[in-house]
């Protein structure tokens, strides 16, 4: 993990995680120059490595400032940025009232470096808006939480979501902030860049298997695939929920109803002077491909952030297809007994009759 590669000041955040291989390595690049945004970039050389020319950078015209050296080595990028956080609460009988959104390019984000971990490879990036009349965020923060891993398995923290190597998490974060309405309801837009040839699509899995997430059934994954669908190229991955707790272990209650509100085609720009646009420069306006999709978290179900202020959501993401749950020994165990049972019993029960029948004809002489 670096933090501003090859800049001694902290008056901007940009983190740079890379994962090498035999044969290969991958770039997580996060930041907070423009609005929250990472960059992910595979490539096809264990040496390959991450430039930045930080004057051109921070100019009104970032675009070509950030690469991958050597160029030739990159055999995929992608970008996901965290554009807008929306309000709204049911006003009844007048429907749906939101209120002034929350622009993230427009936050004032704090050092990264006074939270990075090298140990525990995790970083938080958390921020208040530049200008907050309302003083919704006097006594809070929106916060993002980047973890990387060195090998595969399963985050400690609910939702216990499966990794891999070369995937990083990310914990959205909203503490403390005041509602600015009763039973209010936030919305987090969450837009893609795709380079021609991949295109963008949404999935989702249901399964019998809550062992590692209560009560929770279902998997989403936002996944990039090569337009002729041969291959996929990147993922995001969640869990269709949210908490309200800060620590584990997370009570009963605490789950927020969390939903995707459908992948489109986005019609706006992204924000200016970020990464993103001195990454893709100008294909970001011209092959390159802009979605945007809406993750919102509450319901019917209960008002949880109103009570304790409190939402965090995780979202895995990586290169390649997503990782899959698989029945654990102890759920194929259970399941074996559970059907097993009945089974045997039935058996041992039809065996009974068949002997009390035999038994009871066999008093009898046989005619001649």
């Amino acid at each position: 993990m670096q933090y501003n590669p090859g800049w001694n000041g902290s008056s901007v955040n940009l983190l740079h995680v890379r994962a090498a291989g035999p044969g290969d390595s991958l770039h997580y690049v996060w930041s907070s120059i423009g609005a929250p945004a990472v960059l992910l970039v595979a490539t096809q050389s264990p040496s390959s490595a991450l430039k930045v020319n930080w004057t051109q950078l921070l100019s009104p015209s970032p675009a070509g400032a950030i690469w991958i050296d050597p160029p030739d080595s990159v055999v995929y990028s992608t970008a996901v940025v965290f554009t807008k956080l929306f309000e709204f609460s049911e006003a009844k009988p007048l429907g749906e009232l939101f209120y002034p959104t929350y622009d993230l390019s427009e936050f004032s984000w704090d050092s990264l470096n006074h939270t990075l971990n090298h140990t525990a490879l995790t970083a938080e990036l958390s921020g208040v808006p530049a200008t907050d009349p309302g003083g919704a965020f006097s006594n809070g923060s929106l916060a993002f939480r980047v973890t990387a891993y060195e090998a595969g398995g399963r985050d400690g923290r609910l939702p216990s979501l499966l990794h891999t190597a070369d995937s990083s998490q990310l914990e959205f974060v909203l503490a403390g902030v005041a509602p600015r309405g009763n039973s209010s309801r936030f919305v987090l837009e969450v837009a893609t860049v795709e380079e021609a040839g991949a295109v963008r699509s949404l999935r989702s899995e249901r399964s019998i298997d809550d062992e590692y997430t209560p009560t929770i059934f279902e998997v989403l994954s936002l996944v990039a695939e090569s337009q002729n669908g041969s291959s996929t190229l990147g993922f995001l991955q969640w869990k269709a929920t949210a908490y309200g707790s800060r620590g584990p272990p997370r009570e009963d209650g605490d789950g927020i109803q969390c939903r995707a509100q459908g992948l489109r085609a986005a019609n706006w720009t992204l924000p200016v002077s970020s990464i993103v646009q001195a990454y893709f420069g100008d294909s970001l306006g011209s092959t390159c491909t802009v979605s945007a999709l809406n993750v919102s978290f509450g319901g019917e179900e209960g008002e949880v952030y109103q009570e304790k202020r409190y939402l965090s959501w995780s979202v895995l993401l990586g290169f390649g297809e997503p990782p899959r749950d698989t029945f654990s020994p102890l759920v194929i165990s259970i399941t074996a007994v559970a059907l097993g049972t009945p089974l045997a019993m039935l058996l041992l029960g039809s065996c009974l009759v068949l002997l009390a029948q035999r038994r009871r004809y066999s008093e009898y002489e046989p005619i001649n």
